[in-house]
């Protein structure tokens, strides 16, 4: 597939980075020479300096054969030119556009979009995607990432294991054994900064951060196995009234839940619009770093903090004064990756990270076949896909430890009707079924075409 990427930011990088790995033919532009030239010497792609919505620069990417084009640069104005130009001039099939302005999404303004005026396919408000990834990780406060699968009867769990995890030092064999009733799918262990997939003898150890697969109706049985049984909050305190504070804030309130939450913005003018919007939401303006503006919030007595201000210092910083204070969880957003690795030691619960959540996002539109959602976790660890299986895939009418499935591909749930099925060795696939699969990301091309009937590689 022919790809053209507007923008070499992190995103776009990112994006990128994923699709050239899968041996597709990538093409990216950008004004800037020296991101150009990074992405250029360090990915398998063309890099083109020029303005992405002018029709020369997209007629240079080698934009008239192209299946698709993805708009992320900083402005939301080029990243919807450059889709129009590609629509009008070149014939290009799909046109994924990064819209960040929320007055653009306005439903009342939901024709603008459509095919006859600016032809977009999809469109990804990061905004949007991150409060809603926040929102969701409110929901199983004992959890750092949560992914809902299959409707939401399927989830993915990451959690970290402490000195008192039921389940540490136990070979992965006996945990079914001492667990019977356990229906849960380990499928990586992160460790030291390794990702690791666990095989029958693989144990867990202290500080391992574990993703699993999990029923969702035994979702509060597998937590208590880990040691988590968090109570979800209902006193909230969010750090930031930027697009991502206000928009989850309203969220929280359209839940009809009876949280307590507040707000904390620096910004006057800022407070003032969100004080404005919000109705049951108390606004407080001032710096999220002034222990006074703090102690107004009630910090103390804040069960978790939402940090989302558009500085990952702030956001790391006002975190921890937050759980100094007495803050019982910190949900932290951090763009610079560079930092993650830092966080687990400072005591920071769980890291947002919305360049991840806004490639995962894009990259679920770019896969064929009968592919449902995907997920991608953590730095290149790999993809986590829900597809359906088809009566062609190997993976089919035989049981799994007869089938030949790559390295690196872990089943991780089975959904048949009504039924979730935690596979086993002698799991049999039906056609129609719904899979969860995680797969790392070298075998992503592998996994696509075990999904996909014959017809759709022409």
């Amino acid at each position: 597939m022919k790809v053209i990427v507007c923008g070499a930011g992190q995103v776009g990088f990112h994006i990128a980075q994923h699709l050239s790995r899968e041996n597709n033919d990538v093409t990216v532009i950008d004004q800037s020479p020296e991101l150009v030239r990074r992405i250029s010497d360090t990915l398998d792609v063309q890099g083109v300096i020029g303005h992405a919505s002018r029709p020369d620069v997209l007629e240079r990417a080698g934009t008239e054969d192209a299946d698709m084009m993805i708009a992320v640069t900083a402005a939301d104005e080029a990243n919807m030119v450059a889709c129009q130009v590609a629509h009008s001039l070149f014939g290009v099939p799909t046109k994924i556009a990064r819209i960040r302005a929320q007055a653009y999404l306005q439903p009342m303004w939901s024709n603008l979009f459509s095919r006859e005026h600016m032809p977009i396919d999809v469109i990804i408000s990061p905004e949007i995607e991150v409060a809603h990834a926040i929102k969701r990780r409110l929901t199983v406060p004992g959890a750092f990432d949560m992914i809902p699968l299959v409707d939401t009867r399927v989830k993915l769990l990451g959690v970290r294991c402490g000195d008192t995890c039921p389940l540490i030092n136990t070979p992965m064999r006996q945990i079914t054994q001492l667990f019977p009733d356990l229906s849960i799918t380990v499928i990586g262990i992160v460790r030291d900064g390794q990702f690791l997939f666990p095989d029958a003898e693989t144990q867990m150890f202290p500080g391992d951060s574990v993703y699993f697969v999990v029923d969702s109706e035994k979702q509060e049985r597998a937590l208590a196995a880990f040691g988590h049984d968090e109570q979800e909050a209902r006193r909230l305190v969010i750090f930031g009234g930027g697009n991502i504070g206000l928009f989850l804030a309203e969220e929280l309130e359209a839940s009809e839940s009876k949280l307590n939450v507040k707000l904390i913005e620096w910004n006057a003018e800022r407070a003032s619009l969100c004080a404005s919007r919000l109705k049951r939401t108390m606004v407080v303006q001032g710096d999220v770093l002034d222990m006074q503006i703090m102690n107004e919030a009630n910090i103390a007595m804040t069960e978790t903090v939402i940090a989302v201000t558009n500085d990952d210092e702030n956001n790391i910083l006002s975190s921890l004064l937050a759980k100094r204070e007495g803050a019982q969880r910190a949900i932290t957003l951090i763009n610079k990756g560079e930092y993650e690795a830092l966080i687990g030691s400072l005591g920071i619960d769980v890291v947002v990270d919305p360049r991840n959540i806004t490639v995962s996002t894009i990259i679920q539109h770019v896969r064929r076949g009968r592919i449902h959602s995907v997920h991608t976790l953590g730095e290149g660890y790999g993809e986590l896909i829900e597809a359906e299986a088809l009566e062609t895939s190997p993976m089919v009418g035989k049981p799994l430890k007869e089938a030949d499935l790559p390295e690196g591909l872990v089943i991780g749930a089975v959904v048949r009707g009504e039924e979730v099925i935690s596979p086993r060795g002698n799991t049999v696939i039906q056609a129609k079924d719904r899979v969860v699969v995680f797969a790392a990301s070298d075998i992503i091309a592998q996994v696509e075409k075990m999904f996909s009937v014959q017809l759709e590689y022409f």
